[in-house]
């Protein structure tokens, strides 16, 4: 016998603001024809004026404990991950713990860009394992319109607004790749490609600050990186691409996600896309791919899922589990 971290329900949240491409073509030199070329985005959703990411994270986590048919007093810690919470401290995991009336355990906040989510999983996985948690609530929550550009058509009209969770808890399985729950994660990180994309402000210079990315130079590392990590998952859970049956990536750009299909040798009809929709949400595109893919009737019980992202650092990773 041995301790698998098993998802027990899974959540999203949107903002109710849609902002489909054409409303950039009011304001900058592109189309919306260009942007689908691009990134395979139609369409996200902006937070309201007053709307912060421990809102999305807190409607988000409330999802996700319905599903699971559990309430706050049954979890015992709480992983959020996020680049853009509420305020420089305290973390918006401690936020969401006090709105959904969790009085036990602890929460913390894990700053990995769009690798976040995969950071978050893996660190509650760990928690588990180790004993220091039999549930764990965690999400993935951005508010990055609030770090764009608005004259950057490069990168503005990339990125959306959105949470995501998911309900982890200790389970008894036989110690084999045939159990549910997640079976390996792998992770990763390299400073000396900060340039690559970053945000120019924070405490240090006492500014917001934007983002800034070079998209061609994520591109090169992101296909290779993103296919790398997902095989090394597999192989620590004895697995191959051969028993894939959903790659649920981070949803960056269409390009990256069938340029990393393509490469670990599996169909575009065995990954969950939502990038079409929800445009690229950091740490919170992954648990509303899986929200949404559940939601859809793709991803059912049983199901070898394999989950990889990369972000600003940089940093990025895998996670193997069977749902």
């Amino acid at each position: 016998m041995a301790g698998r971290s098993v998802v027990v329900g899974v959540g999203h949240y949107l903002p109710e603001r849609v902002v489909p491409n054409s409303e950039f073509e009011k304001t900058l030199d592109t189309t919306d024809e260009w942007i689908r070329t691009r990134s395979g985005i139609e369409r996200r959703h902006f937070a309201a004026e007053d709307e912060t990411t421990s809102d999305l994270a807190t409607k988000a986590a409330e999802a996700a404990l319905a599903d699971a048919g559990l309430t706050a007093d049954d979890i015992d810690a709480i992983v959020l991950a996020t680049s853009t919470a509420d305020l420089t401290f305290p973390s918006a995991a401690t936020m969401v713990q006090a709105r959904l009336g969790m009085t036990k355990g602890f929460a913390f906040d894990v700053q990995a860009v769009c690798a976040g989510f995969v950071f978050a999983l893996s660190n509650a996985n760990a928690l588990i394992l180790s004993g220091q948690a039999k549930r764990v609530l965690v999400i993935g929550a951005e508010t990055f319109s609030r770090i764009m550009d608005w004259t950057d058509r490069s990168t503005c009209v990339l990125f959306g607004d959105g949470a995501g969770a998911l309900v982890l808890e200790e389970q008894e399985g036989q110690g084999t790749s045939d159990d549910r729950g997640i079976l390996a994660t792998d992770l990763n990180s390299d400073g000396r490609y900060k340039d690559l994309l970053y945000v120019d402000g924070g405490v240090s210079t006492q500014s917001t600050g934007h983002l800034r990315m070079q998209g061609n130079q994520v591109f090169r590392h992101a296909v290779e990186k993103l296919a790398r990590t997902a095989e090394v998952a597999l192989e620590r859970a004895g697995l191959s691409s051969d028993d894939v049956d959903w790659i649920v990536p981070h949803q960056a750009n269409i390009r990256i996600i069938q340029g990393t299909a393509k490469k670990m040798g599996l169909p575009m009809d065995n990954v969950v896309v939502t990038v079409q929709d929800h445009g690229n949400t950091s740490a919170a595109s992954i648990p509303l791919a899986l929200s949404v893919g559940k939601q859809n009737g793709q991803i059912k019980t049983g199901d070898l899922i394999v989950t990889e992202a990369i972000g600003g650092g940089l940093a990025w990773g895998a996670v193997a589990l069977r749902w």
